[in-house]
C-alpha cells in the first residue's frame, strides 16, 4: 500500500508508504480503515477511500523498557 500524501513518521522519519505492520482492517461505507504500527512503534490509523490512502492519526512510539536490575535488589535483608 502506498500513501497518497508524501508524509513521513515524525518520530523516525520512515516514509508512510514503506511497509508496516497491519494490526487490523475494517471496511467502512466509504472504503477501509486500518490500524497499523510503524517500525518505530508508533500506532497509526490509515484511511483508504476514493482519494487514496493516508495516515489520519498516529501516536508516539512506546517508551523503551527500563533496564533490568540485578537480583540483589529484590532480596530482603535483615
Amino acid at each position: 500500500m502506498t500513501s497518497t500524501d508524501a508524509t513521513a513518521c515524525p518520530h523516525c522519519g520512515r516514509p508512510d508508504g514503506e511497509p508496516f505492520r497491519v494490526l487490523s482492517r475494517h471496511t467502512t461505507a466509504t472504503g477501509r480503515t486500518e490500524w497499523t504500527r510503524c517500525g518505530c512503534g508508533s500506532l497509526q490509523v490509515r484511511v483508504s477511500d476514493g482519494r487514496g490512502t493516508r495516515v489520519v492519526s498516529r501516536s508516539r512510539p512506546a517508551p523503551a523498557p527500563a533496564p533490568a536490575r540485578s537480583g540483589t535488589a529484590s532480596r530482603c535483608r535483615r
